[in-house]
C-alpha cells in the first residue's frame, strides 16, 4: 500500500443516503493510502457526490461542479474533478461530452472501484490491487445514518430514483449490525436506518429465514436494539411507506424502549385516483385508518410525512382535500413539494399538467399549513421534561449556544432544542425542561 496516494476533497449533496455513500468512498480511499484534504488548495483530486432526484437537484450538482471546476484550475495546479452518485447514474453517457470539465464520471453501483478511478487520474501504480476492507465508519457526531437497502421496486409514475439506483436490494442484517455495533462503540447515541423504501426490508432475502435471523424490518430493529444493550442509543426509521407498516412492525416500535416513537410515512397524496395515476396505492380513509391505528398503538406517537401538489390532473378540490386530511391528522412535520416533471418518468407524458403559478400557490398553501401545525406541536412541548442528544455548539453574537434534539426530532429534519448550558460535550445525554418555543425550534434548560 502507497503511504501517500494523494489528497481527497469530498463534496456531497442531497440526501442522508449520499452522505452514507460518500462515508463509504472515503473509507476505501483512506485505507488504500489516499488522505483527506481540507479543501480545494490542499486536494490533488476532487469527488462531487450529487443529488438528481429533483431536476432542480439536477442543476445544483452541476452548477457546484462547475464552481469547483473554476476554483480548481484558477491556480497553477490543474485538480481533476471526479462526479459520483446520483447525477452520473441518471445521465450516464451523456455527461463527457456535456461536462468537459469533469474527468472522471462514477455512477452509484460503481462506487466501490473508486479507488481505481482515483489511482488512474493520478498515476498511482500498485503492486497489489486495491482492496476493499471491511468499511469502518468515521464517527463524526452523535447521530450516524445507517443505510439498511438502496434502489426501488415502486416505480412510482414521478420518480426517477429506480433509474438512478435500480431494483430493491436489502443489505444483510449482519452487516447493518455490525456498523451499528461500532458506531456506537465510537460513541454515536442515535442510529438513523434509511433506505429508499426501509418498510420492505428483508423481502428479498428469504434465506434470512431459515437462518433464525431477521426476515423483515420488524425483526431487524429488535436484533439491532439487542445487539446495542447496554449502551443508551436512540434508533430511528425514516422512509416507511404506508405498505409497510405491519402489525408486526407497528408492535416492534412500539415494544422495543430503543426504537425511538417516530414514524416517517410519506403520503404525497390522498385522492385515491391521484394516488393511482401515481402509480401508488391507497385511498383517503385508508390512510385515516393507518393513522388513526398509529396514535391508538403507540403512545405519544410524533408523525412525519411528505406531501405532493401540483400532480398532473389535480383539480382544486383535490388539493384542498389534501389540506384538509393534513389538518384532521395533525402532522408534526411535513415535507411539501411541488410536483416536478421529471425527464424519462409517465408523469411527465401525462397531458394535464398543471400551470407553474397554480403548483407554487398551492405549495405555499400547504407549506403555510404544514408550519401551522409543526409550530403548535413544536410549542405542546413547552413545559415537558426529556433527554436531548448534544449534537454541537454555535456561536449566536458571540456566546456559545450549546443545540442539541430530543426524541421527537429527526436530525436535520425537525428543528432543534437550544440549551442554557455551555459545559457539555457532543454526544452527551441531558436531561432537559423545555422552556420556550419559536417555530420548530425550542429552548431548554439542563435540570441533569
Amino acid at each position: 500500500m502507497h503511504n501517500s496516494c494523494g489528497s481527497v476533497l469530498f463534496v456531497t449533496l442531497g440526501c442522508a443516503k449520499n452522505e452514507v455513500d460518500t462515508d463509504r468512498m472515503r473509507a476505501l480511499l483512506l485505507s488504500n493510502g489516499y488522505q483527506e484534504a481540507a479543501s480545494s488548495d490542499d486536494a490533488n483530486v476532487v469527488i462531487v457526490n450529487t443529488c438528481s432526484f429533483l431536476t432542480s437537484a439536477t442543476s445544483e450538482s452541476i452548477e457546484c461542479t462547475l464552481a469547483l471546476a473554476e476554483q480548481t484550475t484558477a491556480g497553477i495546479r490543474d485538480v481533476p474533478l471526479v462526479m459520483c452518485g446520483c447525477v452520473p447514474s441518471r445521465y450516464g453517457d451523456d455527461l463527457p461530452a456535456e461536462l468537459p470539465e469533469v474527468a472522471a464520471f462514477v455512477r452509484t453501483d460503481e462506487e466501490d472501484r473508486i479507488v481505481s478511478v482515483l489511482d488512474d487520474l493520478l498515476g498511482v501504480q500498485r503492486e497489489t490491487p486495491a482492496f476493499i476492507p471491511r468499511i469502518k465508519r468515521t464517527v463524526e457526531g452523535a447521530v450516524a445514518y445507517v443505510k439498511i437497502s438502496d434502489g426501488c421496486d415502486r416505480l412510482c409514475s414521478f420518480c426517477v430514483i429506480p433509474f438512478i439506483r435500480g431494483r430493491y436490494h436489502s443489505r444483510p442484517a449482519a452487516d447493518i449490525i455490525a456498523e451499528a455495533v461500532e458506531l456506537v462503540s465510537g460513541g454515536v447515541r442515535e442510529i438513523v436506518l434509511i433506505g429508499q423504501d426501509t418498510g420492505v426490508w428483508g423481502g428479498d432475502l428469504p434465506a434470512a429465514a431459515g437462518t433464525g435471523g431477521p426476515a423483515n424490518l420488524a425483526q431487524l430493529l429488535v436484533a439491532l436494539a439487542a445487539a446495542l444493550r447496554p449502551a443508551h442509543v436512540w434508533i430511528r426509521v425514516l422512509y416507511l411507506q404506508p405498505e409497510g407498516m405491519t402489525d408486526e412492525l407497528i408492535a416492534a416500535i412500539r415494544d422495543t424502549p430503543e426504537v425511538l416513537p417516530y414514524i416517517d410515512i410519506p403520503i404525497q397524496h390522498v385522492s385515491a385516483r391521484l394516488l393511482a395515476a401515481m402509480r401508488r396505492t391507497g385511498s383517503r380513509e385508508e390512510l385515516e385508518a393507518l393513522f388513526e391505528r398509529l396514535r391508538r398503538t403507540i403512545p405519544h406517537m410524533v408523525i412525519r410525512s411528505t406531501a405532493m401538489v401540483g400532480f398532473p390532473g389535480e383539480s382544486d378540490e383535490e388539493a384542498a382535500e389534501l389540506l384538509e386530511f393534513m389538518a384532521s391528522v395533525g402532522f408534526d412535520y411535513t415535507s411539501v413539494f411541488a410536483y416536478s416533471a421529471e425527464e424519462g418518468t409517465v408523469a411527465a407524458r401525462l397531458t394535464e399538467q398543471i400551470d407553474e403559478q397554480v403548483k407554487l400557490e398551492r405549495q405555499q398553501a400547504a407549506v403555510d399549513l404544514a408550519e401551522e401545525l409543526g409550530f403548535a406541536a413544536t410549542a405542546a412541548h413547552v413545559g415537558e421534561t426529556a433527554d436531548v442528544i448534544v449534537d454541537g455548539v454555535e456561536d449566536e453574537d458571540g456566546e456559545l449556544e450549546l443545540i442539541g434534539h430530543a426524541w421527537f426530532q429527526a436530525p436535520d429534519l425537525d428543528g432543534a432544542v437550544h440549551l442554557d448550558a455551555t459545559d457539555a460535550s457532543v454526544g452527551d445525554i441531558l436531561k432537559v425542561r423545555f422552556t420556550d418555543s419559536f417555530c420548530y425550534e425550542l429552548v431548554g434548560s439542563v435540570i441533569a
